[in-house]
This record gives structure tokens, C-alpha cells and sequence, in this order.
């Protein structure tokens, strides 16, 4: 009897008992790889949904412009490669609202204490473009700050607007960081740093900088500076009294700024619009980086990775 209890499992021989258990272990898995599939397919379908949404979203939002208008597009926050102020969004918006016949004029409207010498250098020449291929003005709009990279684009304008308490100016170039040459001394720590080339590693906080190293990036911050000065000069022109102080790296209210001939009256966008270009109704031509875009990138990134780590485990020819 013991014999025969060993070989059944609740009264089913257990031969059964067993064939039964990888059936149902088969069943589970082809179910548990079907949602995976489904699963698979739905993110691959809202991925492509978002990529069209991430396309089209801002032209669907605001629908073709009618009529004559004013066109805007925003300078915000900081001048930085990859920032909603940058080349890349920027130079796209600047070109739609310029080849829009019903756009009488462009706005820029400014709010942003600079950034990038490189990223302002790139929109002032496609605004300078812009302006001599469709012969049409452009219009800066200062809101609370326009300064250091932001005043280098606003340069490119026919004329600049501020309120008497906006912050304008900052003529100027600075490259900063710490120096923790006695640190590591003081706390015991050796500083082991290799390097090909004697100034490759001059900028590094814990190794001291020498007098040839400081005058080499005095020079490079002073031609950067040079190029900004004649940017300022070339827009500005007679309009703008030099003194020594305009292009030392100060800053002044819009009050000041008028007077020193870095912008030309007050006003803001709706004043702008409606009594300069005479065209009241405004179309937003700005080009962000919104949420659907960056939301976009990641999935985008992630798949990569994913693409990536799944061909290291395939099998390689070596």
C-alpha cells in the first residue's frame, strides 16, 4: 500500500500528475508571452504617437495664421545648447515667421540674462539673414532682463523696447570656476593627475594655474569680448554713446539703457504691435522644447539603450 500511495498523487498516477503540471506551465507561458507581445505593440504604437504629436503638435495648436499679423518668437531663459533658447529651436521660428507673408513684422521678445557666446552669435547672423532676404523689420522686446548673450541677439534688431525698470547690458565675457590648489595638502590627499601636453589640464581646480596659462585665456575671453563690442556697434550704430563703461560688463534699468542709446523707447509687445507694426493681432511662432519633445527623446534614448545591450548578447564574428 505504501508503494502504491508513492506513485499517485491525490489518487491520479503521478506520471499524469506531472504531464499535466507542463501543460499548464506551457499554457502560462505562451499567455505571459502573448501580453508581452501585446504589450510590446502598444508601447511601440504610443511611442509612434507621441514622435507625431512631438511634429505636429505646435502647428496643429495654433492653426495656420490668417490675416495680417505680428509675429513673435520668445528669447527665454538661458542661451544654452539644447535649452528652449538655443539655435536649434530658435533658427527654425525665426525662418517660419519671416517667410509668413501675412507676418508684417517680427518681435523677439527677451527675457533672459545670456548664456552661450556661440548660441547668440548663431541666431544674431540668421537674423541679420533673415532681415536682408525678406526685407522686413525685427523688433526686440525687453521684459525684465535682457543682458550679456541675450543683448548680443537683441543687437540684430531695428529697434529695442523696454520697460523703464528692464535690466539691459552686461556687455561682457567671463569664464569662472575654484581653485583647491592647498586643499588636498591641507587634508593629506595626493593629487594624481596624468596628462599629454603641458597645459591640457590648466583649467583643472586642483593644479595651479600658470601666469602663460592666465594670459592665454585672458586673450581668448578678450577676443570673444572684441567680437560681442562689434556686434553691439554694427547694430546699434550712431544710436550708441561710447563710453568705456557701456562695454566694461555693467548693466543698467531701461531708463538708463534709452539714454545710453542700448535701446530705443519703451514699450512692450501689445504697445509694439499695435502702434509700430500696426498689425495688433499676434501669432506665436516660438518653437519649445515641450513636454511631448523631451518625453519623446527619452523613449527614443531608451530604446537605443535597449537596442544596443541586445546586440552586445548576440553572438559575434571575431
Amino acid at each position: 500500500m505504501e508503494i502504491e500511495a508513492n506513485k499517485t498523487l491525490a489518487g491520479v498516477p503521478w506520471e499524469r500528475a506531472v504531464i499535466e503540471k507542463l501543460l499548464l506551465a506551457q499554457v502560462r507561458e505562451q499567455r505571459a508571452a502573448r501580453r508581452w507581445g501585446l504589450l510590446r505593440k502598444l508601447l511601440l504604437l504610443a511611442l509612434l504617437g507621441v514622435v507625431v504629436l512631438a511634429l505636429f503638435s505646435g502647428r496643429l495648436a495654433g492653426g495656420p495664421a490668417r490675416g495680417a499679423h505680428t509675429a513673435v518668437v520668445e528669447i527665454k531663459g538661458e542661451i544654452a545648447k539644447g535649452a528652449d533658447a538655443s539655435a536649434e529651436f530658435v533658427l527654425p521660428a525665426l525662418r517660419e515667421a519671416m517667410e509668413d507673408k501675412d507676418a508684417k513684422a517680427l518681435v523677439l521678445l527677451i527675457n533672459s540674462p545670456g548664456g552661450s557666446p556661440v548660441q547668440a552669435g548663431i541666431i544674431n547672423d540668421e537674423i541679420a539673414r533673415l532681415r536682408k532676404k525678406y526685407d522686413k523689420p525685427v523688433y526686440a522686446v525687453v521684459e525684465d532682463t535682457c543682458a550679456s548673450g541675450a543683448y548680443y541677439i537683441a543687437a540684430a534688431a531695428d529697434k529695442i523696447y523696454v520697460d523703464k525698470a528692464s535690466l539691459v547690458g552686461s556687455i561682457g565675457v567671463l569664464m569662472n570656476g575654484f581653485g583647491f590648489v592647498d586643499t588636498l595638502d591641507k587634508l593629506g590627499v595626493e593629487r594624481r593627475l596624468l596628462i599629454a601636453g603641458q597645459n591640457k589640464g590648466f583649467l583643472d581646480p586642483f593644479s595651479p594655474m600658470t601666469a602663460e596659462q592666465k594670459r592665454f585665456a585672458q586673450a581668448m575671453l578678450d577676443q570673444i569680448h572684441r567680437q560681442f563690442i562689434d556686434v553691439v556697434k554694427k547694430g546699434r550704430g550712431e544710436r550708441l554713446k561710447e563710453m568705456p563703461e557701456i562695454f566694461s560688463g555693467l548693466f543698467w534699468t531701461g531708463e538708463q539703457a534709452i539714454d545710453l542709446g542700448l535701446a530705443d523707447a519703451y514699450g512692450s509687445l501689445g504697445s509694439v504691435a499695435r502702434d509700430v507694426v500696426k498689425a495688433e493681432k499676434v501669432v506665436d511662432y516660438t518653437n519649445k522644447a515641450n513636454a511631448i519633445d523631451r518625453l519623446a527623446k527619452r523613449l527614443g534614448v531608451a530604446l537605443g539603450q535597449g537596442a544596443v545591450g541586445a546586440l552586445r548578447e548576440m553572438p559575434q564574428m571575431r
